[in-house]
């Protein structure tokens, strides 16, 4: 903390403005001893939040570009330090020249994501705030960015902040009470206890249940395509992508191993995963790819199960149909050539298909007819049965789900120790322990280690 930092801020690509970022005690300094007027002579930061015109050198007082700064002094910047921000002209080598002139001039190369973790080190960002910022990075839709933002704003750390402050409260009247006694009564206060509990645990079950939400809008749908070999399952992959990612043959079983791309569509994520055909075979390495294809689909959230309509029903198609029926996943059945003449219709089959998973579309993967449709209706499925904006506030992180239940278990004790009839002093034990676990989320109760481990995940210059 002691150091002065620097880093490129914006993306290592070709675009209209780069950005170098400088945070930390010299910060202040060393842009000065690079940075020159447009008449010569040295510039100097004196204005706060002040951006100013010139042109930056090397340490050879070699002019680099022309540039506009931006000098903000703590605490009222991102990382809470002393930051100046260098906007120069956005092509690579003139970002890396730049950062290279700042370096030289006594900053240190950024960690990744060491800014963030200044910012958390300083109080400016609680530790679910922090992973926000990355989330907002990584967000491929909508729904995860709002979400993300969200959480940036605080709505989770307000939540969890509530929470800790009525265990500590109720904690802290236990503690005086028995030391004084005389004060302080705990008569009729266990019932009260009690009934608080229940409420928290209710709280915190609701922010648990919202995490499989949050995950489908920050990660994705993890989507797998099965069928038998030769139904159009690569033929729909490349559709749905809009290019020519996977081979697509008359040769059944082409497809031996699994191919994965993601594609964004309005709301939604989709995770998809292209695998091989599933028939009886006694080809060694076609089972292989056959298991895969299963144990895909065992951990899918949505499984587009691809069925040729153009030839008859067979036995491949009932044992695909059996493992979808068993499937906890949502499974959407995928009538495909529709363009060729059906040799059989979805009614023939949705006598043998659950209620809950009779949803089915037509399409034709090789004239992309129907892949609109196709895309409307997951996106129904989703965004709006599971996705949906409401007042709700939604985790999306497995580290927050395992604290909230930690918190939520110690809670639950504290309901059996009542129940129990058990002394006072040990209550104070499950409560300080759902109220560490809480604590955890926000990084007010969080080892040095993880706190490393969280902020090696962001990238370079955040």
């Amino acid at each position: 903390m002691t150091e002065t930092i620097a880093a490129i801020s914006s993306g290592m690509t070709k675009s209209g403005i780069g950005i170098i970022r400088i945070s930390g005690p010299e910060s202040k300094k060393i842009a000065e001893s690079i940075l020159i007027r447009k008449s010569g002579i040295p510039m100097k930061l004196d204005i706060p939040r002040h951006i100013y015109y010139g042109y930056v050198e090397n340490v050879s007082r070699e002019t680099l570009d022309e540039v506009i700064v931006l000098n903000m002094p703590g605490p009222h910047s991102y990382t809470g330090e002393d930051t100046v921000e260098i906007d120069c002209h956005g092509g690579i080598l003139m970002m890396k020249r730049v950062l290279e002139s700042v370096l030289q001039a006594g900053a240190r190369l950024a960690e990744p994501g060491e800014f963030s973790k200044r910012a958390f080190l300083n109080g400016r960002l609680d530790l679910a705030q922090a992973e926000a910022v990355i989330d907002i990075i990584n967000s491929q839709n909508d729904n995860a960015a709002k979400a993300s933002l969200s959480r940036l704003k605080g709505i989770l750390s307000d939540e969890i902040r509530s929470i800790r402050g009525e265990i500590l409260e109720k904690t802290a009247f236990i503690e005086a009470a028995l030391d004084d006694p005389e004060h302080y009564s705990l008569e009729g206060f266990t019932e009260e206890l009690s009934d608080i509990a229940e409420t928290l645990i209710g709280r915190i079950s609701a922010l648990i249940r919202s995490y499989e939400r949050g995950r489908l809008m920050s990660v994705g749908i993890n989507t797998v395509i099965i069928g038998k070999p030769n139904a159009g399952k690569s033929s729909l992959l490349n559709a749905l992508l809009g290019e020519e990612r996977a081979i697509v043959t008359q040769i059944p079983g082409t497809t031996r191993d699994t191919i994965n791309e993601s594609v964004s569509y309005k709301n939604i994520t989709l995770n998809l995963i292209d695998t091989a055909g599933i028939r009886k075979t006694e080809d060694i390495v076609e089972q292989i790819g056959v298991k895969k294809s299963y144990e895909c689909a065992d951990q899918a959230d949505l499984i587009l199960c691809v069925m040729d309509v153009s030839s008859p029903l067979d036995e491949d198609d009932k044992n695909i149909l059996e493992y979808t029926n068993k499937s906890g996943a949502e499974v959407l059945f995928i009538l495909n050539k529709d363009d060729l003449n059906s040799k059989w219709q979805f009614d023939d089959i949705s006598k043998d298909i659950p209620g809950s998973k009779k949803n089915h579309i037509r399409i034709s993967a090789k004239n992309n007819s129907g892949i609109e449709e196709l895309f409307e209706t997951i996106e129904k499925m989703y965004s709006e049965e599971n996705l949906s904006e409401n007042d709700e506030t939604i985790i999306a992180s497995l580290r927050h789900k395992e604290s909230l239940e930690k918190a939520r278990e110690a809670l639950k004790e504290v309901k059996n120790t009542i129940e129990a009839g058990m002394p006072e002093d040990l209550l104070t034990v499950d409560l300080m322990a759902a109220y560490s676990s809480l604590g955890e989320i926000t990084g007010e109760e969080v080892s040095e280690d993880l706190v490393n481990e969280i902020f090696a995940r962001f990238c370079m210059g955040k």
